[in-house]
């Protein structure tokens, strides 16, 4: 795509909201059991589909999602960075997160890093005062890369709609404040 239909850009990135043509990519993604360890199952593409529509619709009403990512040199389809709305029950809900899933072959580039820290300024753009991250504390990777974008580890919970997937909990909750 042209830098200029991008919502907003980094060194490396561009960030959009979901257009069909990002199913097939993004399908096959969440279809991956090694990208989909540290959730609750990889997603068929009803599911996928499902989520862009969530998505897109959040953006709508918020002004922020979990992006559809490029790379802005190539226009290659990398996965999802952005910014969420969490409702589930707990003590720290309802909340804005961060989170990221990107294809295996863009794995340990740095553009996850890179991707999470214009989110974060996405998020001060907005207003937003604080924003939060959780994964599986088994997800050293994800938790690496929270702390190398200032986020400060807060508690380990359990999440409450992965009590069927023990594996993944407790999760660890970061947090970083503007």
């Amino acid at each position: 795509m042209k830098k200029d239909s991008y919502l907003f850009t980094s060194t490396h990135l561009g960030f959009r909201t979901w257009i069909n043509s990002d199913l097939e990519q993004f399908s096959a993604m969440n279809s991956d059991p090694e990208t989909m360890k540290y959730f609750e199952k990889p997603l068929n593409t009803e599911e996928s589909k499902a989520m862009m529509e969530r998505m897109n619709k959040l953006y709508e009403d918020k002004g922020y999602c979990y992006f559809a990512v490029e790379r802005l040199e190539t226009s290659e389809f990398l996965g999802m960075i952005g910014l969420g709305w969490k409702t589930f029950e707990a003590e720290f809900t309802p909340c804005v997160d961060i989170g990221w899933r990107i294809q295996k072959e863009f794995w340990n580039k740095g553009y996850t890093t890179e991707g999470a820290k214009r989110c974060l300024s996405y998020a001060k753009e907005l207003g937003l005062k604080e924003v939060l991250s959780l994964a599986s504390s088994d997800n050293k990777a994800s938790i690496r890369v929270m702390q190398k974008i200032g986020m400060e580890y807060w508690l380990d919970f359990d999440h409450p709609d992965l009590k069927k997937s023990k594996h993944l909990n407790p999760c660890s909750l970061y947090r970083i404040s503007f």
